[in-house]
């Protein structure tokens, strides 16, 4: 399993729906059901907000090769991510998965900058595709590549890696081009976030 994107505060958000969920087990009416559902919700968003603002401080791990955290003015996050640094690998990608993860991800590495295209065939669940420059800064998101679908995404020019994450994520958290991703990877480039700096 990987590491959930929010940490802590996912467990804030079960702890919020079980005591919620204990007072719905003996709802007066409807509209006491509807009232409940709205501070559900409202408390889950609580949480995330929590959350955002943590990894906003700084509270991200070292470097780490199944590791990747990302930063900008939106804030940090961080994906355990599974790497795809050979022919074979990067080929069949998230290819036949039902699910992944939230804080699960896939991390295409290459040898050397290149335009790059993929595509969704055999690709289950929707994702955020991010292409990375050699010092580890975002140059494009695709967001919300749809499943199976066979039709080319192209990638920019000089793109060396690229990180492929749960559809919708990126649009969650405001990532945009320009955002700064650290991995070991991009150390021999001069990363813009060096591990060091973590």
């Amino acid at each position: 399993m990987g590491r959930d994107l929010y940490g802590s505060g996912v467990s804030g958000v079960a702890r919020v729906s079980f005591i919620i969920g204990r007072a719905r087990s003996k709802p007066a009416d409807r509209t006491a059901n509807r009232l409940l559902n709205v501070m559900k919700r409202a408390a889950a968003a609580a949480c995330v907000a929590i959350a955002a603002s943590t990894m906003t401080s700084g509270a991200i791990a070292e470097c780490a090769s199944d590791r990747v955290s990302l930063r900008g003015p939106w804030g940090q996050a961080q994906f355990t991510v599974e790497i795809a640094d050979t022919e074979r690998s990067r080929a069949t990608g998230l290819m036949n998965r039902e699910s992944m993860p939230r804080g699960a991800g896939m991390l295409f590495l290459y040898d050397s900058p290149r335009a790059m295209t993929f595509w969704m065939r055999n690709t289950l669940i929707p994702l955020d595709i991010l292409f990375i420059s050699p010092q580890g800064e975002v140059l494009h998101i695709h967001q919300m590549a749809k499943p199976l679908d066979e039709t080319l995404i192209p990638g920019p020019d000089g793109a060396i890696a690229v990180l492929e994450i749960n559809g919708g994520l990126a649009e969650t958290f405001g990532m945009t081009a320009g955002t700064e991703v650290q991995h070991n990877f991009f150390e021999k480039f001069g990363a813009k976030w060096p591990c060091e700096a973590s």
